[in-house]
């Protein structure tokens, strides 16, 4: 913690920060800017972890920037805004998702596609166009232009609601983009953790047949009682493979430690695709033969739009989708960060930033 980051700009923050590579959280003093004509500040309740948060803190991506306060699904309730803004009032609730900022300029940026500008500015540990370091949701304050800011319906619970500003948008995106949520389609999900118990409920909503992909066959239940899948597959079981093959449209592939993916290939008809939507730490091995045979596709997908991202909470809120949820409390994010490593948790971490983390301040 340094004299700096409290003083750069003028609205006092705190919240709490990675300061190296252990990617341990501790209490950090610092500051955001002022609201500017098009920005809306808001108070934050809730802030769900994501795995990437996990990835950023320890740095094994190799671009993170320390001090880090991570956080990329943001919610809260509006305490100013801009003389421009136009999109929300003070009072309403609103969150913020992967990006705070993009060049306005671009291909992408000009056809609703933030997410895909080569500029696009990340939420946390990134640099913005005051050339000053972002910062994350897990901290008491937030401030972002308008056209990244997501109105949450009032019939959305905030905290089960924080987690689709990250996992619900990147499953929700391909879905829609590669045709997958259309009734008569079979969509395979691949892990059942943050990701792929959203893309269960999104594809069922939107019509599909749904088969879940795991390594645990404990799963099995839980996908199909409670989510609502229509079958499972063991992927670690060569007979429950073979009596898959070739019966899948699609699949999304959540899962973010390195796994092989010739066994999902095999499960897709000819002309299908698999898209990768977890970021693995190493290269994974692509065997072209099976794609040659098949007309097959990997593909990939990185979050949505803000235009896309208010579609699918709109969509969410209108079929009562949610994540589920163990919210926890700023001083536990810590242990919480542990647990998600080894896949402890149903499926999603939020901490309830509202009630707990001024508590910390030392």
């Amino acid at each position: 913690m340094t004299t700096g980051h409290e003083e750069e700009h003028p609205v006092k923050a705190f919240g709490w920060a990675a300061r190296d590579t252990s990617g341990i959280l501790s209490p950090f003093n610092f500051s955001r800017r002022a609201t500017e004509d098009e920005d809306v500040r808001f108070k934050v309740l809730y802030c769900g972890i994501c795995h990437s948060d996990l990835h950023s803190a320890k740095n094994d991506w190799g671009i993170s920037m320390y001090p880090l306060v991570p956080g990329h699904e943001i919610v809260g309730e509006v305490t100013e805004v801009g003389r421009k803004v136009k999109k929300v009032k003070v009072g309403d609730k609103v969150g913020v998702g992967c990006m705070v900022g993009s060049c306005d300029s671009c291909q992408g940026c000009n056809n609703d596609l933030e997410n895909y500008c080569p500029q696009m500015i990340f939420t946390y540990s990134s640099i913005y166009h005051d050339g000053t370091v972002t910062y994350g949701g897990y901290s008491d304050t937030m401030v972002a232009n308008e056209r990244f800011i997501v109105r949450f319906p009032e019939n959305m619970p905030l905290d089960a609601g924080a987690p689709l500003l990250c996992a619900g948008i990147t499953v929700y995106s391909p879905l829609k983009y590669f045709g997958f949520g259309e009734p008569g389609k079979h969509i395979g999900v691949v892990g059942l953790g943050g990701l792929g118990h959203v893309a269960v409920k999104f594809a069922k909503a939107l019509g599909a047949k749904v088969t879940v992909i795991s390594t645990s066959a404990s799963k099995k239940d839980e996908a199909l009682e409670h989510l609502g899948a229509d079958s499972f597959v063991v992927s670690r079981d060569p007979e429950q493979l073979q009596a898959a093959k070739s019966t899948m449209d699609g699949i999304l592939d959540t899962v973010s430690a390195v796994h092989p993916i010739l066994p999902l290939i095999d499960l897709l008809k000819p002309h299908g695709t698999l898209v990768m939507l977890g970021a693995p730490e190493r290269p994974l091995e692509l065997p072209v033969f099976p794609l040659l045979m098949g007309r097959k596709m990997v593909a990939g997908s990185c979050i949505g739009g803000m235009k896309e991202t208010q579609e699918m909470i709109d969509f969410a809120a209108k079929h009562d989708i949610a994540a589920d949820i163990e919210v926890v409390s700023m001083e536990y994010v810590n242990e919480a960060m542990e647990r998600l490593a080894k896949g402890d948790v149903r499926y999603r971490f939020v901490i309830d930033i509202g009630n707990t983390l001024a508590a910390t301040k030392p």
